[in-house]
C-alpha cells in the first residue's frame, strides 16, 4: 500500500461540498434520462418537493439508490395519487348510490322532521368524493413509506456485504494499492451488494470534489446505515491519513468486529424466521377454517349472511366472502414467500441468467430454470387452451396450467441446485488444497495444476484442470518473454495479470455458484495488488469453508418450515374434505330438514356450488402453502415445485374423490 495521505485533490472546499450535496439530493448525479410523461408530472407536481411535510421524505431519498431525481419521484407519486383517486371514486359512487337510500331511509326514520336530510345522489357524492381524498392521501402516504422501505432494504444490504468487503479491504491493504484504488477495487465486485453502491457513491463524489476524504464523508452522512458502514467510512478516513500500517490494522480489528456481529444477527434472523413461520400458520390457516366454518353455517343457516342489493344486482354475501379470502390467502402467500426470502443471505440466492440465442436456451433447458421457464411456458399455455375448448372451468384451466408450468421448471431448479451443492462442496476442498500448496511456497499455477492432478474434484474435474491449463499458459508465456530483454518487464506482468484475472474470471463463471462468484473475485485483486499469496488463499480457504457450513446449516433449519407448509395445506384440505362429505350434501340436508328446523330454505342451497367454492379456497391455500414451503425450501424456484405439486395433488384428490 502507498504511502500517502488518503486525501487526494485539494481536500475538498466546503462551498463545492456543499454544491455536491444539493446535486445528488436533487438527483442530478444519477440517470439524466427522462420521458414526456415525467417531464409533464415534473412540471405539474414538482412545487411539492419544497413542501416541509416531504423534508423526512427527502432525507430517506438520500439513503436510497434510486436512478431518479427527488423531485422526479415525487412528481409520480402525486401523479399515481390522482390516478387512484379517480379509480376509487368511480366505483364507490356506485356503491354508495345503491346504499344511500336505505342508510337515509333509516336515519330519516330514527330522527322524523327533527333536521333536513340530505339528497341520496348528494350523499353520496359526498362520501365518494371523501374516499378518493383519503385513498389519494393514502397514495403519498405510501410513497413516503415506500421510501423509508427501500432505505431498510438498503441498510439490511449494507450490514450483510461489509463484513465480505472489510475482509477485501484488509487483504488489499497487505499490497501496494493506496486508499482510493483499494476502494475502487471493492466498489467495482458486484459480490459487495450495498456496500459497493455505497462506495461507488463515494468515489462518484470524490470525482466532483477532488478529494476522496469529501466522497467518504458525504456518503457517511447519507447512508442509511448508521451503526455500521457510517463510523467505519469515518473511521477508515482517518486512519487513512494516519499512515498504512494504523489503516492495515484498524481494517484487521474491524474485519473481527463485524464478524462477530454478523454471527449474532444471523442468530436473531433464525429467531425471526420462527415468530414469522408461526403468524403465517396464524395468518392463513386460521382464516381458511373460519371461511369454512362460516360456509357450513351459511349453508344450514342462510339467514346468517343475507344477499346484498347493489346497483349491478343482488351478490350472495357467502360468495363475496368466499372469493375475497381467496384473494386475502393468495395475498398471504405472496406476502410470506417474499418475507421468508429476504431472510436468505444475498450469497444464498441463486439467479439464472437467460442465455442470449435460442439454441444456447434449448441446450441448457434442463439445468438452467430461466430457460426452462422459456421453454415450458408455450406448452403450459397450449394446455390453457385445450383446456378451456374442453370446457373445464376457468379455476381449473389456470390452476392446471400453471401446475404443468410450474413442475417442470422447479424439477429443474431442483436438479441445478443439487448439482451447485455438489459444485459448492468440491469448491471448498479445492480451495483448502490450493491454500496448502500455496503454503509451501508454490505459484499459483503450480499449485492449482498440482489440485487438477491429484485431487477428484468430482463435478469441479474438468473446471480446475482449464483453470490449471489457462494458469499454466500464462506462466509460459511470461517465461518465454521474460528472455527478450528488461524493456518489458513490467508489460509482461501487467498482461500475465490480466490474463490471470481472466482464467479466474472463466472459472468463476463456469462454475456458477454464488459462493464462487462472491469469494474467488477477491484472489485477483488482492494479488494484483501485491499482497501475499498465502495469506490471500488463507484468508480465502476461511471463507469459503465458513459461507459453505453457513449454507448447510441454514438449508438443514429451514427442512421444518418446508414441513409447515404441507402440513398447513393438508389440514385445510382435510377439514374442507370432511365439510363437503359430511355437510354439503343434498340428501343429508334433506334429511336435516325433516328432522329439525335448523335447515330453515334447503331449496336454496346448491350443493355442487358450494363445493366448488370451497375447492377455490382450498386451491388458494396450496398456493400460498406451496410459495412459502418452497421460499423457504431453496427460493423462488422451487417455490414454484412446491406449489405446482400441492395445486396437482389437490385437483387428483378432489376430482377422484367426487368432492367437486
Amino acid at each position: 500500500m502507498s504511502g500517502g495521505p488518503a486525501t487526494d485533490g485539494d481536500g475538498g472546499s466546503p462551498g463545492l461540498g456543499r454544491a455536491v450535496d444539493a446535486a445528488d439530493a436533487d438527483g442530478f448525479l444519477r440517470s439524466g434520462r427522462s420521458s414526456a410523461v415525467d417531464r409533464t408530472l415534473y412540471a405539474l407536481f414538482a412545487r411539492h418537493a419544497s413542501d416541509r411535510r416531504h423534508d423526512a421524505d427527502r432525507k430517506r431519498y438520500r439513503g436510497t439508490a434510486l436512478d431518479t431525481g427527488f423531485e422526479t419521484y415525487l412528481s409520480r407519486v402525486y401523479g399515481l395519487s390522482w390516478l387512484v383517486c379517480l379509480a376509487v371514486a368511480g366505483p364507490t359512487l356506485l356503491v354508495a348510490m345503491g346504499a344511500t337510500p336505505a342508510l337515509l331511509a333509516a336515519v330519516e326514520g330514527e330522527i322524523g322532521d327533527a333536521a333536513p336530510v340530505a339528497s341520496p345522489e348528494a350523499v353520496a357524492v359526498a362520501l365518494a368524493g371523501v374516499v378518493a381524498l383519503l385513498a389519494k392521501r393514502a397514495t403519498v402516504r405510501l410513497g413516503g413509506l415506500h421510501l423509508r422501505w427501500l432505505t431498510a432494504t438498503r441498510r439490511t444490504d449494507i450490514e450483510r456485504t461489509l463484513p465480505a468487503a472489510v475482509r477485501y479491504l484488509e487483504l488489499l491493504a497487505s499490497g501496494s494499492d493506496g486508499p482510493r484504488e483499494m476502494v475502487a477495487k471493492t466498489a467495482a465486485s458486484d459480490a459487495y451488494g450495498g456496500t459497493a453502491t455505497s462506495l461507488r457513491k463515494a468515489l462518484n463524489a470524490a470525482r466532483l470534489a477532488g478529494s476522496l476524504d469529501e466522497g467518504l464523508r458525504r456518503v457517511a452522512r447519507d447512508t442509511p446505515s448508521r451503526e455500521l458502514l457510517a463510523p467505519f467510512l469515518l473511521k477508515f478516513r482517518k486512519h487513512a491519513a494516519t499512515g498504512d500500517t494504523a489503516l492495515a490494522e484498524y481494517l484487521r480489528t474491524e474485519s473481527r468486529m463485524l464478524a462477530h456481529r454478523q454471527d449474532r444477527a444471523r442468530k436473531r434472523a433464525r429467531r425471526f424466521l420462527e415468530l414469522l413461520t408461526e403468524l403465517f400458520v396464524a395468518v392463513l390457516v386460521l382464516p381458511a377454517l373460519l371461511v369454512i366454518a362460516a360456509t357450513a353455517l351459511t349453508v344450514v343457516v342462510p339467514e346468517l349472511l343475507p344477499p346484498v342489493e347493489t346497483p349491478v344486482g343482488v351478490v350472495p354475501t357467502r360468495a363475496v366472502v368466499l372469493y375475497g379470502a381467496v384473494v386475502f390467502l393468495v395475498a398471504i402467500g405472496l406476502a410470506g414467500a417474499v418475507a421468508v426470502g429476504t431472510l436468505r443471505p444475498p450469497n444464498q440466492r441463486a439467479s439464472y441468467d437467460l442465455p442470449g440465442s435460442p439454441r444456447a436456451v434449448a441446450a441448457s433447458v434442463g439445468r438452467n430454470p430461466t430457460s426452462a421457464a422459456v421453454v415450458c411456458a408455450p406448452p403450459a399455455a397450449l394446455l390453457a387452451v385445450g383446456l378451456a375448448v374442453a370446457e373445464y372451468t376457468l379455476v381449473n384451466v389456470v390452476l392446471l396450467s400453471y401446475a404443468a408450468f410450474a413442475i417442470p421448471v422447479g424439477s429443474v431448479a431442483v436438479r441445478r441446485t443439487r448439482i451447485d451443492d455438489a459444485k459448492d462442496r468440491e469448491l471448498a476442498d479445492f480451495v483448502h488444497a490450493v491454500s496448502g500448496h500455496v503454503a509451501h511456497g508454490r505459484p499459483l499455477p503450480d499449485a492449482v495444476a498440482a489440485v487438477a492432478r491429484d485431487v477428484d474434484l468430482g463435478v469441479l474435474d474438468d473446471d480446475v484442470a482449464d483453470l490449471a491449463f489457462a494458469l499454466g499458459s500464462t506462466t509460459a508465456t511470461g517465461g518465454v518473454r521474460a528472455g527478450t530483454g528488461g524493456g518489458g518487464e513490467v508489460r509482461d506482468a501487467r498482461e500475465a495479470a490480466d490474463v490471470r484475472a481472466v482464467a479466474i474470471g472463466r472459472f468463476v463463471d463456469r462454475v456458477g455458484t454464488p459462493l464462487a462468484e462472491g469469494t474467488l473475485g477477491l484472489v485477483t485483486g488482492a494479488l494484483n495488488a501485491g499482497s501475499d499469496a498465502d495469506a490471500v488463499f488463507e484468508t480465502l480457504r476461511i471463507e469459503v469453508g465458513q459461507l459453505y457450513s453457513e449454507q448447510r446449516a441454514l438449508r438443514s433449519s429451514m427442512h421444518p418450515y418446508v414441513a409447515v407448509g404441507w402440513a398447513a395445506a393438508a389440514l385445510v384440505a382435510g377439514v374442507v374434505a370432511v365439510v363437503n362429505t359430511q355437510v354439503i350434501d343434498a340428501a343429508r340436508l334433506a334429511e336435516l330438514a325433516g328432522a329439525t328446523d335448523l335447515v330453515t330454505e334447503p331449496e336454496t342451497v346448491h350443493p355442487d356450488l358450494e363445493r366448488f367454492r370451497l375447492y377455490v379456497v382450498t386451491q388458494a391455500t396450496m398456493l400460498a402453502s406451496g410459495w412459502f414451503a418452497g421460499t423457504a425450501s431453496r427460493g423462488r424456484y422451487e417455490a414454484l415445485l412446491h406449489s405446482g405439486l400441492l395445486v396437482g395433488i389437490c385437483y387428483a384428490v378432489f376430482t377422484l374423490g367426487g368432492l367437486v
